[in-house]
């Protein structure tokens, strides 16, 4: 990274201003009578998701010239050239397109740096809550900017705690999430759901506001990876269904498997899912 191996205060003040440009250029397009194309996936994509990726890749690419920069905007290049990447910006300029489309706020923008495979450093603005999460692993930093306000991040245990809160998708998981989630409340003497879009259900677990994410259907690591960073600062973490920490490009699809989040990475959730899944 320009020769350096961790991310000092002047590029977190740039990613900081990255950000808030891409916030401040989501909104004006939010508070106008936008169009919304489909994509070859069928997922929406509208003119606020192009302008954040604008915003951001050039950015990023002034400030960190030798790192590559991967964005849901961009072509992804073939994997071979993409498994020789020792660390690469991994961008999802506007997750929660659908969210914003329905206006109803829950939508996010998302810069996460990737080094051998590991989320190491995200940062999630909230364009609608002038919020912004950091998670540095460097650092041992986890924080949420609200204006001029800063607090830290850290997820609840689960230690002695009868109760689970879990956070879902608002448009995905189906009969088969609801299953799962009746299977939790055989191990638990109260479970309640909330249903969240976008980034947002990670970032509500570093905050302290939930233990527990399962996401069944499909994702891509760009949509995960930058709150992922945030949820590790923060005591937490995104565990694969067989119980392993999630990785980063290491196959030619970009599309997650199954998994699970946390905000105890400590609780022995491994075996509970195991058992329920």
């Amino acid at each position: 990274m320009n020769g350096r191996s961790a991310l000092n205060n002047q590029d977190l003040a740039e990613l900081n201003k990255i950000i808030l440009d891409a916030c401040r250029a989501i909104m004006e397009i939010y508070e106008t009578e936008f169009s919304v194309e489909l994509k070859e996936d069928e997922s929406p994509l509208t003119k606020a998701d192009l302008a954040s990726h604008e915003i951001i890749v050039e950015g990023l690419k002034r400030l960190f010239p030798d790192i590559p920069v991967l964005s849901e905007e961009s072509t992804v290049p073939e994997y071979d050239e993409r498994r020789a990447w020792s660390e690469y910006w991994l961008v999802d300029p506007l997750d929660g397109t659908k969210e914003f489309v329905n206006r109803n706020g829950e939508f996010t923008v998302n810069i996460a740096l990737i080094r051998q495979n590991e989320a190491v450093f995200g940062i999630v603005g909230v364009p609608v809550a002038d919020e912004i999460y950091i998670g540095d692993l460097d650092e041992g930093l986890a924080i949420l900017q609200v204006g001029d306000s800063t607090e830290e991040l850290l997820g609840r245990t689960m230690a002695g705690r009868p109760e689970l809160t879990v956070v879902a998708s608002r448009n995905h998981g189906g009969q088969k999430l609801e299953d799962f989630l009746d299977k939790l409340k055989d191990h638990f003497q109260r479970v309640e759901k909330k249903s969240v879009g976008s980034s947002l259900k990670l970032c509500i677990l570093a905050s302290g506001r939930a233990d527990f994410y399962p996401r069944i259907g499909p994702t891509n690591e760009w949509d995960i990876a930058a709150a992922h960073a945030i949820l590790r600062a923060a005591g937490g973490e995104v565990f694969e269904m067989s119980g392993l920490p999630k990785k980063y490009n290491t196959k030619e699809s970009l599309l997650n498997d199954d998994f699970f989040a946390v905000a105890d990475r400590s609780y022995q959730w491994g075996a509970l899912v195991k058992e329920i899944s």
